[in-house]
């Protein structure tokens, strides 16, 4: 008889546990928005007006275009690929929309197949 009484009480921790564990994601989710809010927010400068100024320095094709904390400050990132295919990061003051820095995007490397080790995994 207690056989089958333990299934329900199983499978209620078990929802239980999901729930909880979905609540800490919700969670974690929303501290990560909130971030992109109150940067979104603080940021006097727009995307458009980064994406303007990026192109005013190099010229290209935007592929992306990112608000975050770099050189100690709030900046855009704004990605452009040059007619020479190189993609450069355009750093942009997203208070005061001055060019801070222009950078080439560095490849990610590939490791050999030496480095990799067997079966292609490092």
């Amino acid at each position: 008889m207690h056989r089958h009484t333990l299934g329900p009480v199983i499978l209620t921790i078990l929802l239980a546990v999901g729930v909880l564990t979905a609540g800490e994601s919700a969670d974690a989710g929303d501290k990560g928005k909130k971030g992109k809010v109150e940067m979104a927010q603080t940021a006097k400068v727009s995307i458009d007006q980064a994406i303007q100024t990026a192109l005013e320095k190099v010229s290209g094709k935007v592929i992306e275009a990112e608000l975050e904390h770099k050189h100690k400050t709030l900046v855009w990132e704004v990605e452009v690929v040059t007619s020479d295919n190189k993609v450069l990061e355009i750093h942009i003051d997203a208070e005061s929309g001055a060019v801070i820095d222009v950078e080439e995007e560095k490849p990610k490397s590939v490791p050999s197949p030496k480095e990799r080790g067997p079966r292609g995994k490092p």
